[in-house]
């Protein structure tokens, strides 16, 4: 008998309480899931028995093991009894105790396990009562959706399922034909004692033998009563006798029957179907498992998770799919080896053991496709609703996503208050509108696709209807806010454009006729036809007057009342009265031309003038000249009397009058015009620059860009734009608003530059980075990121345009300071003008210069450390040098070697120029660095005979000279100006620190005192003479000399050169050692010396034949205190208190009594009383006078 099971699902209803769980009310508020069903359950539960048990029955199977044919199979395997599928008259099943020798040695538990087993396999062929399908544990299931299926197994207590077969009771037919009595009795009583279920009949074929049958028939009939058997037992003497109680088709072939039985078969298709029984009750366990699994999954919050649990699930489900076919290809195997037989033979049947395996096997496929299909429908509806969270976790979070997107923008298009302070503005505004809302778009079209999306979601019956409705709806308020928001500021900009427009028409007007009256020449006006064609001209443009200017001021405040900001109504209110300024300035013109055009048609008659008349009336202007040429006339033709020429004369005096008005009114007018000019283009300029900034330099940080970025335009913004955005903040917060300032005075807008000159050195900054930007421009000119937001901005000019935008403007201001100053030359600015242009110039210099010196190569040191660069320019240069005494003279003599100088305040660089190659700023040239001189060692020689465009710097006391030929004698001018006042400011720090320190030792130096003498006094005239020459700054004795010294005679000729035909020059020479510099002497570049020794010439014949050549001696020159070079050291001759050697420099204090000089070695830090002639020899030889350099203090 078998165990019936019965698969239901199982539906529940309400919220669900596997869901999951929010963790805090805020979180599930924004949920706002509905109540959802559970999922549906799977259960297997076991079906009640049919009949009724009583609880002791429930108590004594409760604990029975059930058998299986393979757990007992090597006992099945005996065939001590088997259960062959025969029946008798009534049903009854037969089994068979077949000749058994060994019957007697088979253990009770072995026996037992046999006869359990196959009294609970023969089963009624009714089908099972499917009225009880409701589980105890499923109350609330819905009663009709649910799977019925009957597992059948074996059990040692399977009598409570089989109870019809029970009822029937078994035959046991029972083989001891060849047995003995004894083992007849043996084998009754074994079976009357443990045999498990009901008998019906017991046949027994006694033993055949005679003594053997004639004893077990007494003995049976004496013994009856001790079987104890309830059921009749029949002692059968032959097979015959037995097909009278069995049919012979019931009976096996060894009991005289014609029934097929093979106990290897039977064993076989036992154990298989109890195998698969036993895979299709654990198939359904395993899906009763997944189901609760299933149920009792929550429901995840997010996209990953949900999507997760998915696929999950649904690997677990194709698992299981996957084993219930392998159990449905295991069922169709068996009952296709049961069938087998009927295969084989058509007119062969089975029997009813055989029947009954197939009734099973079939059963338990069908209940397992029963199960297969439940189990699809339950899936469907679980996995329906995981499809429905992941979706509804997707709409979650774009809608997230989607409203943060909105958000930005509705915050962006909050902060678009600006409504344009120009025309230009205005529509640069409008533009940044329409690009905004293009790229926008993007977004609204994507918050109104997720709208959709969650109608058609609701369309579906999700089952989170309630929590999809309302943000379908916010989705749509928001993008229809937004459109609304966007649509009122292209409504407001519309109208800032139109009144912008309307400004700038009626600004445009009144500079055109300001320009009209400035353009009209006084002169032609005096005439008639002039005057008449004036008038003419002034009365035709006041009629353009209708469609130009504003016409009511009210009527402006009421239209564009939305868009009126303070600043704009100010504007406005300036536009008007400037409108109404120039209409006043038309009507007086139009008053005055009418008088002119009206006086000469009177008829003019000859009058006799008073010549007192005409002397009284000046002649300041050509219009009064006019008028008296006018009057002479008059009097000439004698028409009119006295009073008429009179009272011309008097109109002819109002003209002129009037004619100096009108030209300081055409003056201003001109001046308000250069001005309106500064205005506008200074407003394009910062427009631009906010365009260039917003359109190119923003982008390259947007990340919906990045990917038009070249590689190599990657982190080079500042490269490629260098401090554009500095310049723009300067321009538009203040530069622009002080100009605006100055547009009622335009004369006086020198001021603003004067006040903001500082700040604009923020150009040179620009202008050094520019072949930067420019070489990295011509590397990227090609990156669609340039094209695309050229694109954008509906630029027709690229980039680089504009970023030449900053040097344009900067030169741009000097053209607008001369045009202004050009018209205020007599009003109260003009200096402020003038001083503007020249700052201006130089700020324009500066940057001319900072380009040159930018590209300077081969330089050490830091170029700033040399001071401000003062000039810079190309010449045409020799130079000789000394080593010792002994001139070094360079082969080439007559070629000049190109250097580019430049000068600062502290060195003086020497550089070859070299063109370079390409475009741009790339063809600019470089400077390959070769030398510099230290400016505190330098001195020049301004005149140079044989060429006025040369001068000579020369180097360490003339140890080098340079002969330096300027491309003009203005350039030449230039530049020695500027080196004396280098030379001249180091000159008067190095008096002023030795004044100090002279009158500090001239009252503390230990001085000689004899009786006859007064050191002191002599002291005192020295320092008097000495502060003499420090009040004159035209006194620089030692550095500027008036007249050069006498040439010694050379050798073969009679006499030295005459005075007259001396030469004047100009030796300056800075002090060595002013400021501590003395070690700092030139330094070059080795690799260069083979080129520079190329191209340097001997300057012997030019030294020569200059006057700054001519030499004499020191001793014909009084000595004088100051500082000296020594150019003979010598130290035994030299007091032992001060030792000198050549080259050092020293300082001549004051003179004492007897001769002595107080001198001090600045090399060695020592003083001391030098004599006169000991000092005349350390300072000069007869032969190198022109080696001593001097510095009087």
């Amino acid at each position: 008998m078998f165990d019936c099971w019965r698969f239901v699902l199982c539906k529940k209803t309400g919220r669900n309480h596997h869901s999951s769980r929010r963790g805090s009310d805020e979180a599930e508020k924004e949920e706002g899931d509905p109540q959802i069903d559970v999922p549906d359950v799977l259960r297997l539960v076991r079906d009640p028995p049919e009949g009724s048990h009583s609880p002791a029955d429930e108590i004594m199977h409760r604990d029975i093991t059930p058998l299986c044919a393979a757990d007992i199979q090597d006992q099945l395997k005996k065939r001590f009894a088997y259960l062959s599928g025969g029946r008798g008259q009534d049903g009854s099943p037969v089994i068979t105790f077949p000749d058994y020798p060994a019957f007697g040695d088979v253990p009770d538990k072995e026996f037992q396990n046999v006869m359990t087993y196959l009294t609970s396999i023969p089963r009624c062929c009714e089908p099972v009562d499917a009225s009880r399908i409701f589980s105890q544990k499923c109350s609330n299931a819905i009663k009709s959706d649910f799977i019925t299926w009957t597992h059948r197994g074996t059990s040692d207590a399977r009598t409570d399922v089989t109870l019809q077969d029970a009822g029937i009771g078994f035959i046991l037919v029972i083989d001891r034909r060849q047995d003995k009595w004894t083992s007849v009795k043996a084998s009754i009583l074994r079976i009357a004692a443990s045999f498990p279920a009901n008998l019906q009949l017991v046949l027994v074929l006694r033993p055949t033998g005679f003594f053997q049958r004639t004893l077990s028939d007494l003995a049976f009939k004496f013994n009856r009563d001790d079987f104890k058997m309830k059921v009749p037992v029949i002692m059968l003497s032959s097979v015959p006798e037995l097909h009278g109680y069995i049919d012979k088709s019931q009976l096996t072939e060894d009991l005289g029957g014609t029934l097929d039985y093979c106990h290897t078969r039977w064993l076989y298709h036992r154990t298989a179907i109890e195998s698969f029984a036993l895979m299709v009750k654990q198939t359904a366990q395993m899906l009763q498992s997944f189901g609760t699994e299933l149920a009792e999954t929550e429901l995840p919050n997010d996209v990953q998770s949900t999507s997760s649990v998915l696929c999950e699930h649904t690997e677990k489900k194709d698992r299981a799919k996957e084993d219930m076919r392998l159990a449905l290809d295991e069922g169709q195997s068996i009952l296709e080896n049961i069938r087998e037989p009927l295969a084989k033979s058509g007119e062969q049947s089975l029997n009813q053991d055989q029947l009954d395996n197939q009734t099973t096997v079939q059963r338990l496929l069908a209940q397992l496709s029963e199960t297969e299909a439940a189990f699809d429908e339950f899936w469907a509806k679980h996995q329906q609703k995981l499809q429905q969270c992941l979706q509804l976790r997707h709409f979650e979070q774009d809608f997230r996503e989607v409203k943060a997107s909105l958000d930005t923008l509705a915050q962006k298009i909050a902060t678009f208050t600006d409504v344009g302070n120009s025309l230009a503005h205005a529509g640069h505004l409008l533009k940044d509108l329409a690009s905004f809302e293009e790229k926008s778009s993007a977004s609204v079209e994507r918050a109104r696709a997720l709208s959709l999306e969650g109608e058609k979601l609701i369309d579906s019956k999700h089952y989170a209807v309630d929590s999809i409705r309302p943000k379908c709806h916010e989705l749509q308020h928001l993008c229809d806010q937004f459109a609304a928001e966007v649509e009122r500021r292209r409504g407001l900009l519309s109208k800032s454009l139109e009144l912008h427009g309307l400004l700038e028409a009626s600004m445009r007007w009144c500079d055109e006729g300001i320009y009209l009256l400035a353009s009209q020449p006084v002169d032609k006006c005096q005439s008639q036809d002039g005057a008449e064609a004036a008038l003419q001209e002034i009365e035709k443009f006041l009629e353009t007057g209708a469609e130009n200017k504003i016409q009511e001021l009210n009527k402006i405040y009421q239209d564009y009342e939305s868009i009126l900001t303070k600043d704009l109504m100010e504007h406005v209110q300036k536009v008007f009265q400037k409108q109404e300024g120039m209409e006043e300035m038309f009507h007086r013109r139009q008053a005055s031309l009418k008088k002119l055009a009206a006086k000469q048609t009177r008829p003019v008659q000859p009058v006799a003038p008073r010549p007192e008349a005409l002397t009284k009336s000046p002649c300041p202007s050509p219009g009064s000249r006019r008028g008296s040429e006018n009057s002479s006339e008059g009097s000439a033709l004698r028409r009119g009397p006295y009073r008429r020429a009179k009272s011309e004369m008097s109109e002819s005096r109002q003209g002129r009058s009037s004619s100096t008005g009108d030209e300081e009114e055409s003056l201003a007018i001109l001046r308000r015009h250069v001005m309106n000019e500064l205005l506008d283009t200074e407003r394009v300029y910062v427009e631009e620059l906010l365009c260039v900034l917003e359109g190119y330099a923003a982008e390259l940080d947007n990340p919906l860009m990045a990917h038009l970025v070249s590689p190599g335009l990657q982190n080079k913004k500042d490269v490629l734009f260098g401090n554009m955005e500095e310049i723009y903040h300067f321009h538009n917060r203040i530069f622009l608003r002080e100009l605006e300032d100055y547009a009622g005075c335009p004369e006086l807008v020198g001021r603003c530059f004067l006040e903001r000159m500082e700040e604009f050195q923020i150009y040179e900054k620009y202008c050094q980075n520019k072949p930067r930007s420019e070489s990295l421009w011509r590397q990227c000119s090609d990156c669609p990121f340039f094209q695309e937001c050229q694109r954008k901005l509906d630029h027709k000019l690229s980039l680089d345009s504009y970023l030449l935008k900053p040097v344009q403007r900067i030169t741009k201001y000097q053209l607008l300071l001369k045009e202004m100053l050009k018209y205020s030359k007599s009003c109260e600015g003009a200096e402020d003008l003038q001083e503007a242009l020249s700052s201006i110039l130089g700020i324009l210099k500066a940057v001319n210069d900072s380009m040159h010196l930018i590209a300077i190569t081969g330089y050490d040191g830091n170029l700033s450390d040399l001071g401000k660069l003062l000039m810079q320019g190309s010449f045409s240069v020799w130079t000789d040098h000394k080593k010792g005494h002994t001139k070094v003279k360079d082969l080439a003599r007559f070629k000049p070697m190109q250097r580019h100088l430049f000068l600062h305040e502290k060195a003086v660089l020497f550089c070859k120029k070299r063109e370079e190659n390409g475009e741009g700023y790339e063809k600019a040239p470089s400077y390959s660095y070769k030398q510099s001189l230290n400016m505190a060692a330098v001195g020049i020689t301004e005149n140079v005979k044989g060429d006025v465009r040369k001068f000579e710097i020369w180097y360490n006391a003339r140890e080098e000279v340079y002969i330096v030929q300027a491309p003009s004698p203005e350039i030449k001018a230039a530049w020695v100006s500027e080196i004396r006042k280098v030379l001249t400011s180091q000159l008067q720090a190095c008096r002023e620190a030795s004044q100090h320190r002279v009158l500090e030792q001239s009252q503390s130096l230990p001085l000689p005192a004899p009786p006859s003498t007064s050191p002191s006094k002599g002291s005192t005239r020295n320092i008097k003479k000495l502060e003499e020459r420090k009040t004159d700054p035209l006194s620089l004795e030692g550095y500027v000399s008036s007249t050069s010294l006498p040439k010694p005679p050379e050798k073969g000729r009679a006499s030295p050169t005459s005075p007259d035909k001396k030469a004047k020059r100009h030796e300056v020479k800075s002090d060595p050692t002013p400021f501590g510099l003395r070690g700092w002497s030139k330094t070059s570049q080795p690799s260069e010396a083979p080129e520079d020794n190329d191209g340097w010439s001997s300057a012997e014949e030019l030294i020569n034949s200059s006057d700054a050549e001519e030499e004499g001696r020191v001793g014909a020159r009084k000595l004088v205190p100051g500082k000296y070079t020594v150019v003979t050291g010598d130290e035994k001759e030299s007091p032992d208190a001060l030792a000198v050697r050549s080259g050092d420099v020293v300082e001549v204090v004051h003179e004492g009594d007897e001769g002595l000089w107080y001198v001090r070695n600045l090399t060695s830090s020592k003083e001391s009383w030098v004599p006169a002639s000991s000092l005349s020899t350390l300072l000069s030889t007869s032969g190198s006078a022109q080696c001593l350099s001097s510095s009087v203090w």
